[in-house]
């Protein structure tokens, strides 16, 4: 069938909806289906030619972040031809309550729709206050999924209505085998960090300051810290004798960041909540790598309640530096914890999700009949 993907957030700045709808793309299209998504994004950017830029995305206070979102009428003009060009037989939305393109989509589009809910906070003001005006938007939408049991909850609380649970996917035969970056991770051992640097619920505060602690116990101890965000300020968080231990890398490639993984003897998650899933403990799963995460319900929930990961109290750098030592001092129980994770890991591949999905799809869509989704011309 022809699908429709809609992003709400720009594709200049990377972040999990947007990998997620890249990858469910690419998905779909090993499945045999055509796609093609609309995005924010700079009409210089360069795309893969599935990716259709929608104009540039405004920076947005939202969900207690920073989202960067395109709306109005010049946006809802490109929606419309795009869907009217289109001839979809389902149009995938992607985070209609946002401000944005998805929202756009729903209120423009006549035609099949399935809607996938992505955000997690319970007190969200944002959703609360305009839940009267998504009404006459998502009463449109035909199917819909959640990608975690936070992010429906969210939607339930807030729209009413339910959602299907279908998680997030990962590549797993992407990050199953790489070459460690050179240097890494050496005999004193070596901790790890994937995320916005400058985003206080991603929780890096909470790892350096683990990391004073137990870097002074350890004289070998490394910490090898990638994503974007001001790199001075995290140093100077970092206790003076200790700052040549630690590699910040700064924004890495796809291909760095799967060898980042396999560089480090735990990949450490310390989020203070915020997340309806935990898209990197997976990608750390399928290297391999040992998990050693906060206990918020979303990261409890992919590493299955510890067994395929170790969990630590939300925000407690002394619990996390006593586990990491433990692990650290014990590599039978790091390999043990790395094939539970490849095991567990597998039912996020993205073949399985996305044949998930396509029985949404396949549940909406009349049988038989095609280019559904057309866009209406009157407003």
């Amino acid at each position: 069938m022809r699908v429709g993907l809609v992003c709400p957030y720009t594709w200049d700045v990377p972040g999990g909806v947007q990998q997620h709808v890249s990858d469910l793309a690419e998905a779909l299209m090993e499945l045999g289906h055509e796609v093609s998504v609309l995005t924010p994004c700079d009409s210089a950017t360069d795309l893969p030619g599935h990716i259709v830029p929608a104009g540039r995305a405004v920076p947005v206070p939202y969900n207690g972040s920073v989202a960067r979102l395109a709306f109005g009428l010049r946006a809802a003009n490109r929606v419309r031809r795009w869907i009217r060009d289109g001839g979809f037989d389902v149009l995938h939305v992607h985070e209609p309550a946002a401000p944005s393109l998805s929202l756009l989509a729903c209120w423009v589009a006549d035609g099949p729709i399935v809607a996938t809910f992505h955000t997690c906070n319970p007190r969200s003001r944002a959703m609360a206050a305009s839940a009267g005006m998504l009404q006459t938007a998502l009463e449109k939408v035909n199917g819909s999924i959640a990608v975690s049991e936070a992010a429906r909850k969210t939607m339930v609380e807030h729209l009413g209505g339910d959602a299907v649970l279908i998680p997030n996917g990962v590549w797993v035969r992407r990050y199953a085998h790489a070459d460690p970056l050179p240097g890494w991770p050496g005999p004193g051992g070596a901790l790890g960090f994937l995320g916005r640097m400058d985003e206080p619920r991603k929780g890096l505060g909470v790892l350096v300051d683990a990391f004073n602690e137990l870097g002074r116990r350890r004289p070998g101890l490394r910490l090898l810290i990638a994503g974007p965000g001001d790199a001075a300020q995290v140093r100077a968080r970092i206790d003076a004798d200790l700052r040549d231990r630690v590699t910040i890398l700064g924004r890495v490639s796809d291909a760095d960041k799967v060898r980042l993984y396999h560089s480090v003897d735990l990949f450490c998650a310390p989020n203070l909540g915020g997340e309806s899933f935990g898209i990197i403990l997976t990608e750390a799963m399928a290297a391999g790598a040992t998990v050693l995460a906060s206990d918020i319900p979303a990261f409890r929930q992919v590493l299955r309640d510890g067994t395929a990961g170790t969990l630590f109290p939300v925000g407690d750098a002394h619990a996390l530096a006593q586990q990491a030592e433990k692990l650290l001092d014990d590599p039978g129980r790091r390999a043990e914890l790395s094939r539970a994770a490849r095991r567990a890991v597998r039912a996020y591949d993205w073949p399985a999700v996305a044949a998930d999905v396509v029985r949404v799809y396949e549940a909406v869509v009349p049988a038989g009949v095609g280019g559904l989704v057309g866009a209406r011309t009157e407003r």
